[in-house]
């Protein structure tokens, strides 16, 4: 366990995990070779590996799995990793409907593979997928853009996770050019995405011949200049990725300055953070997903500042887990799911929707492993 909890603390912390790793095996009895995302009614009834095994999120429930096998040691929890990443080829060797997103799709499946076992087919997949990465950055705007037709000049603030299949790979080839990319999209992010005040924009639109700054729009925030916070969420935990990796200072500044902007957001709804922290009172949309990756945002930041900085952070993240995981939690084994009131974008259809989805489960997941020092560094 983690220093800074107390003993109630830490009670609680293992009767959630006790949950989790009980829940999540259920779930894998399920679930059986299908790639959740969302669960409607209690059921992960659609299989992201047939209906779009391209999509974003399909490496969220193989990451999961890994955590759990990192920290219960069940070979079942390998096993239904491997089908996953497995399936995955058929993405890679498809590349046509691949974009910014392989980080989040290969690096906690095939890239956990590699780092935990060894396998050397895995080596090649996450190796594979870096360079279809860095195949996207662009040399006088430096960015990697993000999505594909006619998006040439986009780039959004999640890219900052994706990041660290570039640091990955520079390490395992020892090629810095990985490294160089990396850095580079990091600093245009810094400049051109995150804001003085430490919010942020989702999206930011550049000149994709010049790289000068032509429009700002809102994405799946509220509007223009709002605060959406999955994206908040994405610049906390992104730049503490690219701190721990190159122990630029700026980066670890930079996540700080949009985890207080979180922090403040966050608190004054009772650690249950909003979907957007500038959008009107009424409709109240929550995001949990937000949250869980946020918490782990300020956990990883927690390792890299002084002692005397880190409650800020530490209790920010604790108080957080434990709001979301008493109002937003699904225990009920008999029900795919864990947590409640996620929501992909602010606008999108059936707004009145808050759902659990997979990513929220996989980093809710996280940051109660590495409140008790079982965790892996995925990323």
């Amino acid at each position: 366990m983690l220093n800074f909890l107390k003993e109630n603390e830490k009670q609680w912390v293992e009767n959630v995990y006790r949950k989790l790793e009980s829940k999540i095996e259920k779930e894998c009895g399920r679930i059986g070779e299908k790639i959740p995302y969302i669960a409607e009614n209690g059921r992960y009834r659609n299989d992201m590996g047939e209906s779009n095994i391209a999509w974003w999120t399909n490496g969220f429930w193989g990451g999961l799995l890994w955590q759990l096998y990192h920290a219960a040691g069940k070979p079942l929890y390998m096993q239904k990793a491997v089908q996953v990443e497995e399936r995955l080829d058929r993405a890679l060797n498809g590349y046509e409907n691949l974009d910014h997103d392989v980080g989040f799709m290969w690096m906690p499946t095939a890239v956990a593979n590699y780092r935990l076992t060894g396998n050397h087919d895995s080596l090649v997949r996450g190796l594979h997928a870096a360079n279809i990465l860095a195949g996207r950055f662009n040399l006088r705007g430096n960015y990697i853009r993000a999505w594909n037709g006619d998006r040439t000049g986009w780039m959004i603030v999640d890219c900052l996770m994706n990041l660290s299949l570039l640091y990955w790979a520079a390490e395992e080839t020892k090629d810095p050019r990985f490294d160089v990319i990396a850095e580079r999209h990091a600093d245009t992010v810094l400049e051109k995405i995150l804001r003085p005040d430490g919010s942020c924009n989702h999206i930011a639109i550049l000149n994709p011949m010049t790289g000068e700054l032509e429009a700002l729009p809102a994405g799946q925030g509220f509007a223009e200049g709002s605060a959406w916070s999955r994206g908040q969420a994405w610049a906390v935990y992104g730049f503490a990725i690219s701190y721990a990796h190159t122990k630029e200072q700026k980066y670890l500044d930079a996540a700080k300055r949009a985890a207080h902007f979180f922090i403040a957001g966050a608190a004054l709804t009772g650690y249950l953070p909003l979907c957007d922290f500038r959008a009107p009172e009424v409709p109240v949309y929550y995001d949990s997903t937000a949250g869980a990756c946020a918490v782990c945002g300020l956990l990883e930041i927690a390792k890299h500042v002084p002692e005397l900085e880190k409650a800020l952070y530490e209790q920010s993240a604790l108080k957080m887990l434990m709001a979301m995981e008493e109002r937003f939690c699904n225990w009920n084994e008999e029900e795919d799911g864990i947590l409640g009131m996620g929501k992909a974008a602010y606008h999108e259809e059936g707004e009145e929707r808050q759902v659990p989805i997979i990513y929220g489960d996989y980093f809710f997941a996280e940051a109660v492993l590495r409140l008790m020092e079982k965790d892996f560094f995925i990323w």
